[in-house]
């Protein structure tokens, strides 16, 4: 197996990502984290999913940064500007849940603000169960919790086959076609950006099919341990889902019903967003979130 690491050429001029780069090691790979704002003010974390990188979140960090927070868009191992190890059979979901546990632990973030979107969720949500005494609130958007209990719905498993068996990945394209807004061609470029060539691309190749789906999955004992936890929690959470996105629809009622820190919270659901509402409404859910934090100090 050999660890890749993209070019930093590779990441020159990119619109409306001139954010500086940091790096810390996790278990012998480089992962690249931004981080924007007051280094003394409360801690959001933006977590971003599949195939995505913290490229997605340029626009919520500045907003955020602005009014003072201490706001941190990692790159998972495999994505954006972080290590790329090209054997596919590397990524576990556990993999990733050890590498973002260090990753908070390396910085010993507290009373972290959590937004996550997409695989952003699946591995935050259960890193927030795990670790309750590191998070203060969560926001969810287009995103789940996995066990394998309720099949999935079929939108997924033709991501699913198509990921897996379509010769060329393109991310950009993936990217573009999750989103109700247009994108132009410099930014659809700019979350090609990663990945020169298809060996880069294992981690995003592999991540639709690390999705639990049927209840004896690898990660489905520790995903309904988390649940269990969730189904105690107490402190502020918000669902933020789009009206466009036909992976997710509908899963905010889970969280609402089944999260006790969900209920008497203002919800929202942002309007002519995709599945990567964070390109866009980016501006919007900042906004969503600085409310939220407000609303619940």
């Amino acid at each position: 197996m050999q660890i890749l690491r993209t070019p930093d050429s590779a990441f020159e001029n990119l619109p409306g990502y001139d954010f500086k780069p940091n790096y810390l090691e996790v278990q012998n790979l480089r992962m690249h984290y931004v981080e924007e704002g007051n280094s003394k003010g409360e801690i959001v974390v933006l977590l971003h999913g599949e195939p995505s990188w913290s490229y997605l979140y340029r626009k919520m960090i500045p907003p955020l940064a602005a009014t003072g927070y201490r706001v941190i868009a990692p790159d998972l191992i495999g994505f954006g500007k972080s290590d790329k190890p090209d054997d596919p059979n590397f990524f576990t979901y556990q993999t990733h849940m050890d590498w973002l546990k260090e990753f908070v632990e390396k910085l010993d973030l507290k009373k972290i603000t959590l937004f996550c979107q997409d695989w952003g969720g699946l591995l935050g949500l259960r890193l927030a169960a795990e670790n309750q005494d590191r998070f203060s609130r969560i926001v969810a958007a287009n995103t789940f919790l996995p066990t394998g209990d309720i099949p999935p719905k079929e939108d997924f498993l033709k991501w699913r086959h198509f990921s897996q068996n379509v010769k060329r990945l393109a991310i950009g394209t993936i990217v573009k076609n999750g989103c109700a807004s247009e994108l132009t061609k410099e930014i659809v470029a700019a979350y090609d950006a990663p990945y020169p060539d298809e060996t880069y691309k294992a981690a995003a190749r592999k991540f639709p099919a690390l999705v639990p789906i049927t209840p004896d999955d690898p990660a489905s004992a520790a995903n309904r341990k988390a649940w269990e936890i969730l189904k105690t929690w107490r402190k502020p959470f918000l669902t933020a889902f789009s009206d466009s996105d036909p992976i997710t629809k509908g899963g905010d009622i889970f969280f609402r019903r089944l999260i006790p820190g969900a209920k008497g919270q203002k919800h929202v659901t942002i309007a002519n967003g995709g599945h990567f509402l964070q390109e866009d409404k980016g501006e919007e859910l900042a906004e969503v979130v600085k409310t939220f934090i407000s609303a619940n100090p």
